[in-house]
């Protein structure tokens, strides 16, 4: 059964920003784009970096660590990560790509929700 939590206020994140929020023990990467709020695991999928460390670019975030891509409106992969050639071949072969898990995100007065 999904619930929701309070992660934030409307207002205290700036547009085109993101950060980390703790959601009953789990790190959730909470951003702003536009008048939309999108919630998703902060940890990439690929090595785990933090991606509330990364960049944002629209709904797409960048990890810090290999340039993977995810996009934040359903999760679906950009990129699984910046190598090319044989190190692209055998990264993929190792760690296939999965989209990054995201969270629905409701406002509700002041409050911004995230559905866990």
């Amino acid at each position: 059964m999904n619930i929701l939590v309070e992660v934030d206020k409307v207002g205290e994140l700036a547009e085109g920003s993101m950060k980390e929020v703790l959601v009953q023990g789990r790190e959730i990467l909470l951003a702003k784009v536009g008048d939309r709020y999108y919630a998703a695991d902060n940890r990439c999928p690929h090595m785990g970096g933090k991606l509330s460390q990364g960049k944002l670019e629209g709904t797409v975030v960048t990890c810090s660590r290999h340039k993977a891509q995810f996009d934040l409106s359903d999760g679906h992969v950009i990129r699984w990560a910046q190598m090319s050639g044989i190190a692209s071949v055998v990264g993929k072969a190792i760690k296939r790509p999965h989209p990054l898990t995201t969270y629905v995100v409701k406002v509700e007065r002041d409050s911004i929700l995230v559905e866990i």
